[in-house]
């Protein structure tokens, strides 16, 4: 107030002052001014009268304009400082009236008996000892209140204590701006945190995967399926002159390594429609909710580009059977995993229908898939990637030898024999080892040396150098190698023995014979009576050599895998393919994981005793067998025990070399003449 009050006089002031100016220059220009005692005019003494205004006008103002300045140097004391030992000989000559004290007790203000100021500052731990001596000498005392904070600072306070809060979010918003511009998303989806329920997935307008139908191998009948989806996207006319309508989804199910998703990849790039590809894992979260909004936003960006075709890899992730659904699902339940499928199932084939947009998925689990999402008009084609017979494993091999430089001895046909039950992706991985194995040793070409090295890398591990060095144990082991060797060779219709060694490897095994069975019987899965027992006999056949060479008291424990094996084929030869009909009647007495678990028992304790007695009789007939055709041929077995010895690996073109030695006319439907014990086989 007191400003403005003096700012108010102020203007007052100044325009008097310049009315004065001008009423003193008109006065100076007055002609014919009065002379004294001369009686004035009426106008002469108007003009008085107002000069006499002005004037006191003028005078008020001054005397405003002085008590404005007095009332501000009234507001605004100043102060004098003072030491301290003026300040105390002032306390004792009672010329101090009144003194306050600051809040923080450092300094104080002391008024003197003519009501001048003074400040001194005050030696810490003093202030007890001075209020002791105010006291004393009645003086008046007081302590100042703090300093109340101010506008600015009060919102200074809160911009201190918002700064952390702010400097994270302003974090996240800028991590935010450099993924949107460079094209990437933040881990929870849709570019940022304020994007969980985006979609992680990107829109190819024109995908560039590399990968064509001409680059796939070994699945002619999985191309076929999704080669007629590419021809309806690009002749949609040839197919609706007959009313056929496009399929609205495909789901590729089959093992691991097949190329589901290599399928996939070349329907992309021979499609010529927009394509999203996207992972069964992507819609799971933690949070409820967030995961049927990221279905919603791929469909919703699939339909504005329509047609399209949208990729799932792994959809069981997502799609397993919902619990009491009667289809197997178990437990509780998942809320953010059934919402996220029911969102699915909607977006397929809802009540808005879901035109233009093809959905394909791969899965190797296809039986814990939910019976809804199977269905015709969400599903309707599954279309099996299984392993590749002998055939398409040799189209794989021709596929993945492209580029690479192969020996000119090298028959790829044998290669695709050697290698029964792998998948393309084993394939391909095979081929890229041989490959690294001959630039490790130098060759410019891939021989049969190389992949034979890579696949049994793939199958029974890398070889070891420990356990090579003791001659009892390598000719324990070949003995027990040339056992399962010759027992295959002279089996009538067994599998080819295509490889045995004695050098040890990673998985365990001193050594191993490698039996390659035929694609018929592979492919088929059907195995006859006779085959069996022939497996029966393969298998016991280390032991029998063991025995036969080394005595009953010096067997050792290799056999114990093979022992397993017996017993497996055995039982289920008895409980599940019905060959003791005689004795336990052509019923299947397990199912075909067995009779464990906590199901019920199919067998009563009588028929499992009966069951056990004849798993004892077929391994003891094989046993017998076994060991009559060893004995016949030892001289066999013995030379093939010292090759292993002297070469350690040995090849089936050396093998039906030493057949031929000492079979020169072949052996006839009946490899060796039997005992009659043996024959019953």
């Amino acid at each position: 107030m007191g400003s403005t009050s003096s700012k108010a006089t102020i203007v007052g002031v100044l325009a008097l002052s310049l009315e004065a100016h001008a009423f003193a220059a008109r006065a100076a220009t007055l002609p014919n001014a009065p002379k004294l005692g001369a009686r004035p005019s009426r106008a002469t003494a108007m003009a008085a009268t107002d000069r006499r205004a002005h004037l006191g006008a003028l005078a008020a103002g001054v005397a405003g304009l002085a008590g404005a300045g007095a009332a501000s140097a009234a507001e605004a004391p100043r102060s004098t400082p003072w030491a301290m030992s003026t300040f105390l000989d002032a306390i004792d000559s009672d010329l101090v009236e009144k003194v306050s004290f600051s809040a923080d007790g450092k300094q104080v203000l002391a008024i003197d008996k003519d009501g001048a100021r003074h400040e001194a500052l005050v030696l810490p731990g003093e202030s007890a000892d001075l209020i002791k001596i105010l006291t004393k000498k009645n003086v008046v005392f007081a302590v100042q209140p703090p300093a109340e904070k101010g506008a600015a600072q009060g919102i200074f306070g809160v911009l201190s204590a918002l700064a952390f809060p702010l400097l994270i979010i302003g974090g996240l918003f800028f991590f935010q701006r450099q993924q949107q511009q460079g094209g990437g998303g933040m881990p929870g989806g849709g570019g940022g945190p304020m994007g969980m329920g985006k979609s992680k997935s990107k829109v190819q307008m024109e995908p560039e995967t590399g990968v064509t139908f001409e680059d796939v191998a070994g699945c002619e009948g999985s191309k076929q399926e999704l080669t007629e989806i590419v021809n309806f996207l690009k002749n949609p006319a040839k197919y609706s002159a007959l009313g056929a309508k496009i399929p609205r989804g495909a789901v590729m199910e089959g093992p691991p390594g097949t190329g589901k998703t290599l399928l996939a990849r070349a329907v992309a790039g021979e499609a010529g429609v927009p394509f999203i590809s996207a992972s069964g894992s992507e819609f799971v979260e933690m949070f409820v909710g967030v995961g049927a909004a990221r279905v919603r936003d791929l469909f919703g960006e699939a339909k504005k580009n329509a047609p399209c075709i949208v990729f799932i890899d792994e959809i069981d992730a997502v799609g397993r059977q919902r619990a009491g659904g009667g289809g197997g699902g178990m437990g509780g339940g998942n809320d953010e995993r059934e919402q996220t499928l029911n969102q699915i199932l909607t977006e397929m084939d809802g009540f808005e229908g879901n035109s233009g947009v093809i959905v394909l998925a791969a899965t190797n689990r296809a039986d814990v898939l939910d019976a809804a999402l199977l269905r015709p008009g969400r599903f309707d084609r599954r279309v099996p990637v299984d392993l590749p017979d002998n055939d398409g494993r040799l189209a794989i091999l021709k596929v993945h030898c492209r580029g690479k430089p192969l020996a000119d001895d090298l028959d790829l046909s044998m290669v695709a024999k050697r290698t029964t039950g792998f998948s393309g992706a084993s394939l391909a991985n095979l081929m890229n080892e041989a490959a690294i194995v001959a630039a490790r040793n130098s060759k410019s070409e891939i021989g049969y040396e190389e992949i034979d090295y890579a696949i049994d890398r793939q199958t029974v591990g890398m070889v070891k150098t420990t356990g090579t060095s003791f001659p009892n144990r390598q000719r324990l082991v070949a003995y027990h190698e040339a056992g399962h060797a010759v027992m295959g060779l002279l089996t009538p219709e067994y599998d080819q023995v295509a490889k045995l060694t004695i050098l040890p490897r990673t998985n365990g095994a001193g050594g191993f014979t490698l039996f390659a069975p035929s694609e018929e019987r592979l492919s088929s899965g059907l195995y006859s009576k006779k085959y069996l027992q022939g497996q029966l006999a393969v298998a016991l056949a280390g032991r029998v050599v063991e025995e036969l060479v080394y005595g009953e008291e010096e067997i050792t424990t290799g056999a114990s895998g093979d022992l397993q094996q017996v017993r497996n084929i055995a039982r289920r030869m008895v409980t599940q393919w019905g060959y003791s009909k005689d004795k336990l009647g052509a019923v299947a007495w397990e199912m075909q994981d067995g009779a464990g678990g906590f199901g019920p028992q199919a067998a009563s304790p009588l028929t499992e005793a009966l069951v056990d007695a004849e798993v004892k009789k077929l391994v003891a007939d094989a046993y017998s067998h076994c060991k009559a055709v060893l004995t016949a041929n030892r001289p066999i077995f013995e030379e093939l025990t010292e090759m292993l010895i002297e070469e350690e690996t040995i090849d089936y073109k050396q093998l039906e070399s030493l057949v031929k030695k000492y079979y020169p006319d072949g052996l006839g439907t009946e490899k060796i003449p039997l005992p009659a014990s043996a024959k019953a086989m």
